[in-house]
């Protein structure tokens, strides 16, 4: 049975991971203030360490929200395209990824930009988050490359992965090895498509 203590300390994270979501959403993760957060979910400064042991913890809990809405959309993607072959339905997933990274562009770049310490592990639910994405790539590499062994495979996974991510946040960024926006959803059906090739 929860506690009133444990209870106030539960309302108080949600207050403080609903602040920090917003500020990250409207500024981004650099803009996150332990004394603007305090004013925002009206506590004092010290208790948002009672709350979370420091504020990349805080900013965990809002990557966690995030990696939840986007295996969501991802998910609804892969639900909508199973009658679709295997190359285009790793098309479809990566679009879905684009326009989730384009509609929420500085909670989407949080999830990579946290810099935890070096003898910091990665949370369980963390690596679990990003395994269910890599699960739904498996799938069609799977298919496609039936005779690969598994260690390849997974490879693959994470490599079909990464050269999606760099086109999307070289894109998104405008970065000068980017490509225009207009243009990043046919890079990555062009790149895809390649890549897939058997």
């Amino acid at each position: 049975m929860t506690t009133k203590a444990e209870q106030r300390r539960a309302d108080l994270r949600e207050k403080l991971v609903n602040a920090a979501e917003a500020r990250i959403r409207d500024a981004g993760v650099t803009s996150l203030r332990a004394r603007d957060l305090a004013k925002d979910a009206g506590c004092a400064v010290g208790a948002i360490y009672n709350a979370f042991d420091d504020m990349t913890a805080l900013v965990m809990a809002v990557n966690g929200r995030t990696f939840q809405r986007l295996g969501a959309e991802v998910e609804a993607a892969v639900a909508a395209s199973q009658c679709a072959a295997a190359s285009e339905r790793l098309i479809r997933m990566s679009e879905a990824y684009l326009d989730f990274a384009s509609a929420n562009n500085r909670l989407w770049s949080a999830l990579f930009d946290l810099e935890l310490p070096a003898d910091g592990a990665v949370p369980d639910w963390y690596r679990t988050a990003l395994d269910r994405l890599f699960q739904h790539i498996a799938g069609p590499v799977a298919e496609l490359f039936p005779d690969q062994p598994r260690a390849e495979q997974a490879l693959t996974v994470r490599a079909l992965f990464s050269s999606v991510h760099g086109i999307v946040l070289l894109g998104l960024e405008n970065r000068i090895s980017g490509v225009p926006p207009h243009e990043i959803r046919r890079m990555i059906a062009l790149v895809l498509s390649r890549l897939t090739v058997r």
